[in-house]
């Protein structure tokens, strides 16, 4: 079921399943924050169901780095803007991918993790990667990590 997600508000519908669920939801809500603020953009979440093709275009780009994650999936959200195709996956223990693909070759293209207040680093990234703190009113203390796409998807 489409979820349009309110930041003003923050509450963990389709979220219910995870053991870090408030804290999720608060990162659900900074995305759509951030996508207001910079885009008007109204941020918009998915059933896998309903999107089946997210889940694999995001799987594909992580292939990059060898990284795969067995966590059942909760809500995507994809969509294009101002040239760049985002797309975010919401995995039930806490992990957020977040993906930013332009479509000009010459544009950013980056993958981000965040990581849900309340769960551990999962061990696919544990020692690949370093997490930043960042302080957020919806979302709690947000760890963040990030990589550059360097293939064409």
């Amino acid at each position: 079921m489409a979820y349009q997600v309110d930041f003003k508000e923050v509450t963990p519908v389709g979220l219910a399943s995870s053991p870090v669920k408030d804290a999720l939801a608060g990162l659900r809500a900074n995305e759509a924050r951030y996508f207001w603020n910079k885009y008007r953009h109204v941020f918009v979440t998915r059933t896998v169901a309903e999107d089946p093709e997210t889940v694999p275009w995001v799987d594909q780009i992580l292939a990059e780095r060898d990284l795969h994650f067995p966590y059942p999936v909760l809500e995507v959200s994809r969509f294009e803007e101002a040239g760049t195709k985002f797309a975010d996956v919401f995995y039930e223990n806490g992990l957020v991918v977040s993906v930013m693909y332009a479509l000009d070759a010459a544009g950013k293209r980056a993958v981000g993790f965040k990581l849900a207040d309340g769960m551990a680093v999962p061990v696919e990234l544990a020692d690949k990667f370093k997490f930043a703190r960042q302080k957020s009113k919806l979302a709690g203390t947000i760890r963040g990590s990030y990589f550059v796409i360097k293939g064409t998807h």
